[in-house]
C-alpha cells in the first residue's frame, strides 16, 4: 500500500465527506419543506486483508441514513383540510400519469408521504403541495363505518346531499313538579292540573272513561265573635257588628256587595250579594240578591245558605265548625269564584282576597285531542315541551311543537301523572283538531323519576299542517324524564334532536382529529365522508426517496399496513424534522474532515518528491 494507499485513502475521505455535505446542502435546503426528511450521514471503513502484524486503518465509503420515524413539529394551520400524523405512518397517495379531458389519469402505483398540505382542487381531489392525491375509504352513510379497507383516491363533489324524513326524535326534559300554568293558584289544590271539565272535547288519551264530578271543600280560618269573652263564630252570628254579640266583629254593612261567578262548561254566570240595612227592599237587579242586615235571620248561616243556592250546591251543604272555620262546598253542579267589596268583613269570615272552588272530575272520556274551540283553554292549563323542525321524505320542514300537562297530582291523592301533547294545526278552529295526545300516561314517584320507565313510544301516523311524517319513535331513555322542582314552574328541555334534514349541496370539506373528511352541506349537516388512510412499514427507513417528499415501496421496507398508524391532527402541518443548528455543527466538522484529508494528501506528495529527489 505504501504512499499511493494513503493518496487513495485520502481522495476516498474527500469524496466522503463531499457525500456527507451534499446531504447537509439538501438538509439545510429543506428546512422549510412541510414534513421533510432529512438525510444523515454514515461513514463505513474498507479493510484490506492482510496479516494481524499489518492490519491498516483502510479506506472509507459514506452512505446515507434515513430519518423516515422521525417526526417533525406538529403546528397548527389555517386551512382546514391540511393535515398531520400524530405518530408512526405515512398518508397513501398516488400522481396522475396522465390527464384527460381536464380530468387526471392516476397509474394506480400508491406511494406514500408525510406531506399532509392537501386542498381541494377544481375536481374534487385533495392534492398536497407536490402534487400528490389523497387516498383514502368511504364512510357507509347508514353505519357510519368504513365501507372496506383498501384505499382509493378520494374525490369529493359538489353532489347533493338527500333530503331525510324523521323517523327518530330524542326528548329529554325535567317537568316542574309544580307547573305554573296560565290557570294555577297555589291557594287552590289542583289548580295547576289540566281538568277535563274545562274542556268540550276531554283531551286525556282515548279511551280514558269519563269521571264522576265530586266535592270541593274550600275551608276558611277560624274566627271568633264580638263577644266578651270571645267565642268562635258559628251559624247564628249576625252579619252586622254590634259590641258584646254574637255578631262578626267587622261586619257587613250597607253598600256592601259579594261577587259570586259561577261557571259550568265554559259558561261563567256572575251574581251580586249586595247588603241593605233596614228600610224598603231596594228594586229587584237581573243576578242580584240583597240581603237585609237589620233582619233577625241575616245571619253567616243564612249567608252560606244563600251561597248554596247561587252555586247550584246541594249536597253537602256549606258550614261552619265548632272552631268558627267555614267550609264552602262546590257540590256537583258547578265551579265558582267568590269575592267582597268589604276586605274586613271577608276576613271575618276568615277567607281574603278571591276564593276559588273547582269541582273534582267531570269531563267527557278521553278523545286524545285538543279541538280547535278548546285551545285556548289547553295553553292555559299545560306549559310548552319545546319545538323542533322536523322533516317529511321530500325534506319539507315542518315546525314540531310539544307541550305538556299535569293531569293528577300526588298532593290531590293521586299520582303525579302527566301527559305530552303535539301540535297538529296551529290554525284549528271549531271542532278541528289542534292537538295530538301521544295516548301515554306519564307517571312519576316521589323521587322524581319515572315509574314505571317509558324508554320510548311512537307517534303513529305524525301529521302537521298536512304534512304526513309517517311513525316516528320518541325516545327519552331509562332517565330521560324526570320531575324535579323548579322555580320557573317550566318543562326545562335538556335534549330535542331528531334525525331528519333537508337536502343540501356539499359547500366546504374539513378534516377531523379523528382522522375523517367531513363535508359540510348548505342544509347545516356535517357528514363523513371518508377516513384517511395511515400505512405503516415494519421497515420505513429502506423506503425509497423520490420527489415532493414522497416514498416509495422496496423489499427492504416490506408491504404497507392500514391500521395500525398514529392519530390525524385536522387543520395541522408537520414541519421538517431539519435541525438547523445540528446542520451547521456537522457542517464544521465536515469542513474540518476535508480539510484534514488534503492535508493528507500534500503530505503523501511532499513524501513522493522527496523520493524521486533520492533518484537524482
Amino acid at each position: 500500500m505504501g504512499i499511493f494507499g494513503a493518496l487513495t485513502t485520502s481522495v476516498a475521505g474527500l469524496q466522503a465527506n463531499s457525500y456527507a455535505l451534499e446531504n447537509i446542502s439538501g438538509n439545510i435546503a429543506n428546512s422549510q419543506t412541510t414534513a421533510f426528511k432529512r438525510i444523515d450521514t454514515s461513514f463505513m471503513d474498507l479493510i484490506p486483508q492482510t496479516g494481524n502484524n499489518s492490519q491498516l486503518a483502510g479506506s472509507v465509503s459514506a452512505g446515507s441514513r434515513s430519518t423516515n420515524t422521525i417526526a417533525g413539529s406538529v403546528q397548527s394551520a389555517a386551512v382546514s383540510t391540511y393535515m398531520a400524523i400524530n405518530g408512526d405512518g405515512f398518508f397513501a397517495v398516488q400522481k396522475p400519469a396522465s390527464v384527460s379531458d381536464s380530468t387526471p389519469v392516476f397509474d394506480g402505483v400508491d406511494r406514500y408521504t408525510r406531506r399532509g398540505d392537501f386542498s381541494l382542487d377544481k375536481n374534487g381531489y385533495l392534492v398536497n403541495g407536490a402534487g400528490y392525491f389523497l387516498e383514502g375509504v368511504k364512510i357507509d352513510p347508514t353505519t357510519g363505518n368504513p365501507a372496506g379497507s383498501v384505499p382509493q383516491i378520494m374525490r369529493f363533489q359538489n353532489d347533493f346531499l338527500p333530503s331525510q324524513a324523521t323517523t327518530k326524535i330524542d326528548y329529554r326534559a325535567n317537568l316542574a313538579s309544580y307547573p305554573l300554568t296560565t290557570k294555577h293558584n297555589t291557594a287552590v289544590p289542583g289548580s295547576e292540573l289540566l281538568r277535563s271539565a274545562d274542556f268540550v272535547s276531554n283531551p286525556r288519551p282515548l279511551g280514558t272513561p269519563a269521571s264522576a264530578f265530586t266535592n270541593t271543600a274550600t275551608i276558611g280560618n277560624a274566627r271568633t265573635n264580638f263577644q266578651t269573652p270571645a267565642v268562635a263564630i258559628g251559624a247564628n252570628t249576625k252579619l252586622l257588628s254590634a259590641t258584646g254579640t254574637d255578631s262578626l266583629p267587622a261586619g257587613f254593612i250597607a253598600g256592601d256587595t259579594m261577587t259570586l261567578k259561577v261557571t259550568n262548561g265554559g259558561t261563567t254566570t256572575t251574581n251580586t250579594i249586595s247588603f241593605y240595612n233596614g228600610g224598603a227592599a231596594p228594586a229587584p237587579v237581573a243576578g242580584t240578591t240583597f240581603i237585609d242586615l237589620s233582619a233577625a235571620g241575616t245571619t253567616v248561616g243564612s249567608l252560606l245558605t244563600t251561597i248554596d243556592g247561587l252555586t247550584g250546591n246541594a249536597s253537602p251543604a256549606s258550614s261552619i265548625s265548632s272552631t268558627g272555620a267555614i267550609t264552602l262546598n262546590t257540590g256537583l253542579a258547578n265551579d265558582f269564584t267568590l269575592t267582597s267589596s268589604s276586605s274586613t268583613a271577608f276576613a271575618s269570615l276568615g277567607f281574603s282576597g278571591t276564593v276559588t272552588a273547582l269541582r273534582g272530575g267531570g269531563g267527557t272520556a278521553g278523545t286524545g285531542t285538543v279541538i280547535g274551540s278548546d285551545n285556548q283553554t289547553f295553553l292555559d292549563e299545560s306549559i310548552s315541551g319545546g319545538a323542533a323542525t322536523a322533516y317529511d321524505g321530500n325534506g319539507a320542514p315542518v315546525s314540531l311543537q310539544f307541550r305538556w300537562a299535569k293531569v293528577a297530582s300526588a298532593t290531590t291523592g293521586g299520582t303525579d301523572t302527566w301527559n305530552l301533547f303535539y301540535q297538529t294545526n296551529p290554525s284549528a278552529t271549531g271542532s278541528a283538531v289542534a292537538w295530538q295526545n301521544v295516548g301515554t300516561d306519564f307517571k312519576f314517584g316521589s323521587n322524581g323519576q319515572m315509574q314505571p320507565v317509558i324508554g320510548q313510544i311512537t307517534l303513529s301516523g305524525l301529521t302537521v299542517s298536512g304534512v304526513s311524517l309517517g311513525n316516528v319513535t320518541m325516545a327519552f331513555g331509562t332517565g330521560g324524564l324526570t320531575q324535579f322542582a323548579d322555580t320557573n314552574g317550566n318543562a326545562q328541555v335538556n335534549q330535542l334532536q331528531q334525525d331528519g334534514f333537508a337536502a343540501g349541496q356539499l359547500k366546504s370539506v374539513s378534516v377531523s382529529n379523528e382522522g375523517r373528511v367531513v363535508g359540510s352541506y348548505s342544509n347545516g349537516r356535517n357528514i363523513d365522508l371518508a377516513e384517511v388512510s395511515v400505512a405503516t412499514f415494519n421497515g420505513a427507513d429502506f423506503l425509497k426517496r423520490i420527489d415532493g417528499g414522497a416514498f416509495e415501496v422496496t423489499n427492504e421496507s416490506g408491504a404497507a399496513l392500514f391500521g395500525k398508524g398514529g392519530s390525524i391532527s385536522g387543520a395541522s402541518l408537520e414541519s421538517s424534522n431539519t435541525d438547523i443548528a445540528n446542520e451547521f455543527t456537522k457542517l464544521i466538522v465536515t469542513q474540518q474532515a476535508y480539510s484534514a484529508n488534503t492535508k493528507v494528501i500534500t503530505t503523501a506528495n511532499t513524501m513522493v518528491q522527496d523520493l524521486l529527489n533520492v533518484m537524482r
